[in-house]
């Protein structure tokens, strides 16, 4: 684990840091707010499409909301770089950039596009073994907010609480979805649900905590891509507790995310500490 730079902030640090990546392997990136004092648990942010380790923590403003809580956070990149596999670099809704937090099973995805286990295992292992952290919980944005529905739901021992901002809540019938699951999974539907929050609700997995989700209907991608009644209807079917916010006026932006990043922080705090 190497550091690549610092920043003092909120009496905490910023900071951004490379590694060797059993699951990937590749080096992989990722960013850290670490607050000054004792760290109560660490929260796991998954960004969206086209994102590197960069855009939530210098966009998102959380670091005050975490240093008031004493939790850090974790921002790692979206996908493996530097592969050059075929079809990696065509469209930015697959390949680089674009690893949708799953194990891909097609020839040459299969070798590297190992996100699940990146940040279940690797990741993970990280928080609890170098950063000397237990307590751990999940939450994203977009293609990052269906992985931490997906890997909180699938590892709800793992990850204390679970919360998401427009995320991608049923990827088997949305285009960006199907595109991803067809290139890394191969077009057998069967195993796409094992990847997908309202076919997981749906097949009785469900987590003990109340999961958060906050959706802007002035979304571009609200009514085609996030498809985010298909999660209540999915919650209320199973039985799990879910709070969906949403909010008049708000688009896909970081913008929309700083706006309700304090709700979220507390929401995770109340599991972590």
């Amino acid at each position: 684990m190497k550091q690549l730079k610092s920043h003092k902030t909120f009496e905490g640090k910023t900071e951004f840091w490379s590694h060797e990546s059993a699951a990937t392997k590749t080096e992989m990136k990722f960013s850290t707010f670490i607050p000054n004092g004792e760290v109560k648990g660490c929260l796991i942010w998954l960004s969206g499409l086209t994102c590197t380790e960069e855009n939530f923590i210098t966009k998102a403003g959380a670091q005050k909301f975490l240093a008031e809580k004493n939790l850090m956070v974790i921002a790692p990149d979206t996908s493996p770089r530097g592969l050059n596999l075929p079809g990696e670099h065509d469209s930015y809704d697959f390949g680089s950039g674009a690893g949708f937090y799953l194990n891909a099973t097609t020839p040459g995805y299969a070798d590297h596009y190992k996100m699940d286990d990146y940040i279940v295992n690797d990741l993970y292992n990280m928080i609890t073994n170098e950063f000397k952290v237990k307590n751990v919980s999940i939450f994203g944005h977009s293609m990052g907010g269906h992985g931490a529905l997906v890997l909180g739901l699938r590892n709800p021992d793992k990850f204390k609480a679970v919360s998401a901002f427009s995320p991608i809540v049923h990827p088997s019938v949305s285009p960006w979805g199907m595109k991803a699951f067809n290139g890394y999974l191969g077009n057998d539907k069967s195993a796409w649900s094992a990847y997908d929050a309202t076919e997981l609700l749906m097949s009785g997995k469900k987590h003990p905590a109340k999961i958060l989700v906050h959706q802007g209907l002035q979304d571009e991608f609200f009514a085609k891509e996030l498809l985010t009644e298909h999660l209540r209807e999915a919650a209320q079917k199973a039985g799990q507790e879910c709070e969906i916010n949403l909010c008049e006026g708000y688009d896909h932006s970081y913008y929309f995310i700083s706006t309700f990043m304090e709700a979220h922080v507390a929401h995770h705090a109340k599991y972590l500490n």
